[in-house]
């Protein structure tokens, strides 16, 4: 599949205020889902009419779950999320989607709500079957030899011997990849 590499977002200084205002629960979901730096698709709708939407025609659940979101958690779709967690955190070696192996695709197909907030039909959102894809907008290689892990909190005159260094990545990687997997099967 061909992916159409769009631009990772810069966060602006105001960004930052509203990130740090955001609940440490909430903003490790958002980091989960790479909803920290969205990137908006052009959208038929202005932000006035989505206010609209949101204030007249939303339920209580949809604010309930969207309000724990710095930029929202409705208003997304796959190919708008941004940078993964790893990538944020400048650990591009370990890029969620380095190591899962591709990029994260939806299956085509949302729900439609009741007043109750109860799924009481299926929506398909793109009847031609194109899926819509999340894929780390970090410009950092997501196929191919990971790039070299920097050695991180250790002064160099305190550096582990070699060999004990070589005993513990396959279990350190072991753990990590323990964790994705954990992490994924929970959302």
């Amino acid at each position: 599949m061909t992916m159409r590499q769009r631009p990772q977002r810069q966060l602006t200084g105001a960004d930052h205020e509203v990130l740090a205002r955001v609940e440490t629960l909430c903003f490790h979901r958002m980091l989960h889902l790479g909803l920290v730096d969205p990137v908006p698709n052009p959208s038929p709708m202005s932000e006035a009419e989505g206010t609209w939407v949101r204030e007249h025609a939303w339920h209580g659940f949809h604010h309930h779950i969207d309000d724990g979101y710095a930029w929202g958690f409705w208003r997304w779709a796959f190919c708008e999320k941004g940078t993964c967690w790893n990538c944020l955190a400048g650990r591009c070696e370990w890029c969620m989607h380095r190591q899962k192996g591709g990029p994260d695709r939806c299956d085509n197909t949302d729900w439609v709500h009741n007043h109750r907030g109860l799924p009481v039909a299926r929506f398909i959102l793109r009847p031609g079957g194109e899926p819509c894809v999340w894929w780390c907008r970090c410009p950092c290689a997501k196929t191919g030899p990971a790039p070299a892990r920097p050695e991180r909190g250790r002064p160099k005159a305190e550096a582990a011997p070699a060999a004990k260094t070589r005993q513990q990545a396959p279990a350190t990687e072991r753990r990590q990849a323990s964790l994705f997997e954990t992490e994924l099967t929970d959302l």
